[in-house]
């Protein structure tokens, strides 16, 4: 057996970097909300989206003091996809067919680990390389912060409205959104606006599992003709 490594001095500056801070605010941010999500959803609603935007907050950091580093990466794609993970399993319980958010769960985890995976593959520094890519849609998804930013955001208010508008936990997931287009405020304006932006956002999970699936076939495909 190896020698256990010992924890270095310079590891606990790394932990105590301002955004891996602001990383941990978040995780706690999301314990909170969790708690309360059905006794108080307005209170959840607002301690998620808070923590939510603060994943802004931690990449500004990290670029401003200089403070990159691949735990934060990691911490913040971690925390992303648990959080949004959570609140799908809470809505696959208001609503039915409860099989429409555990299938959307699945897509999120499966297309961001794969690309994760197809990434150290391939040997890119990040998951956001997608220069290479054919697909028009995904470049412009990861080159372009305010259309990546509109859809993600897309992605966790449409959420946040699920949960908001649900009366009960037996409710018909199609029958709420078609009474909520339908009426004429500036709720089914922006549930609509945040439909396209969702509908965006899986497209490119589905381009994005597909994409990094291709690349791992590819990578044993090399390896096998590379043998003697």
């Amino acid at each position: 057996m190896g020698k256990k490594e010992r924890p270095r001095p310079e590891m606990l500056s790394v932990y105590l970097y301002i955004p891996n801070i602001v990383g941990y605010m978040r995780v706690l941010l999301n314990c909170v909300a969790f708690a309360v999500c059905f006794s108080n959803k307005t209170l959840f609603s607002l301690l998620y989206f808070f923590s939510f935007c603060c994943d802004a907050v931690d990449g500004w950091c990290a670029r401003r003091f200089n403070q990159v580093s691949t735990f934060g990466a990691v911490l913040d794609m971690v925390t992303d996809r648990v959080s949004t993970a959570c609140l799908l399993v809470i809505l696959s319980q208001v609503y039915r067919p409860s099989l429409v958010f555990l299938s959307l769960l699945a897509l999120d985890i499966a297309s961001h680990w794969l690309q994760m995976y197809s990434t150290f593959l391939a040997g890119k520094s990040s998951h956001k390389d997608v220069k290479d890519s054919t697909s028009w849609l995904f470049r412009l998804y990861y080159g372009n912060r305010i259309f990546m930013c509109y859809c993600c955001v897309s992605c966790e208010v449409l959420y946040i409205i699920l949960l908001l508008i649900a009366k009960n936990q037996t409710e018909s997931l199609l029958n709420v959104v078609v009474s909520t287009l339908t009426q004429i405020s500036p709720l089914s304006l922006l549930l609509a606006l945040t439909i396209f932006g969702w509908s965006m956002k899986q497209t490119v999970n589905i381009i994005q599992m597909k994409t990094a699936a291709d690349v791992c076939v590819l990578y044993d495909i090399d390896k096998q003709q590379k043998k003697p």
